[in-house]
């Protein structure tokens, strides 16, 4: 798909025009947590759920966006979801979804995949997020303020750490 590659291009332009300012709060005092994934399993799907009531339960109010690759099952349709059909020929999002949560100042968006997919890169180089976390490689450190290194590659470890993490701070 042609927009998919331009949103590369896109992606790049994104990342040194956005001037938000990225912070940590202290996880007292955070309001709002933003998720976003891709589809994968219903386990996955799982542990995301129970996380969100985990971090509900700490009172932040919690928005969930998904990317639902081709031929995934998108799991009780309880989450925002995008896919490759909401990325215009010239590689914009033309997804409401996507470009609202991209808008919002998430005191933490939390990315939860270990792949680096461009679709959801491009939503980090857009965010307002004020810190930006996730399980993602090293090298793709100019999309988060923070990437949560786990020995295995385990969604629920990794959402455990993340919850380690944000609840520390101060």
């Amino acid at each position: 798909m042609f927009g998919s590659k331009l949103l590369s291009v896109n992606t790049r332009r994104w990342v040194k025009r956005n001037k938000s300012i990225r912070s940590t709060t202290n996880y007292r005092k955070t309001q709002s947590i933003g998720i976003v994934f891709s589809v994968d399993d219903r386990n996955k799907h799982d542990i995301i759920k129970s996380f969100i009531k985990k971090l509900e339960v700490d009172g932040k109010q919690v928005d969930v966006l998904a990317f639902l690759p081709d031929n995934k099952e998108n799991h009780e349709f309880m989450f925002d979801f995008f896919t490759l059909k909401d990325i215009s020929f010239w590689g914009n999002y033309h997804s409401k979804q996507v470009l609202n949560f991209a808008k919002k100042p998430f005191d933490y968006l939390l990315h939860i995949d270990f792949d680096n997919l461009n679709v959801i890169n491009g939503l980090l180089a857009l965010s307002k997020a004020k810190c930006r976390i996730g399980g993602a490689k090293v090298e793709q450190s100019k999309f988060y303020e923070m990437i949560i290194n786990t020995p295995q590659k385990d969604i629920q470890t990794l959402v455990d750490e993340m919850y380690n993490y944000i609840s520390i701070l101060n």
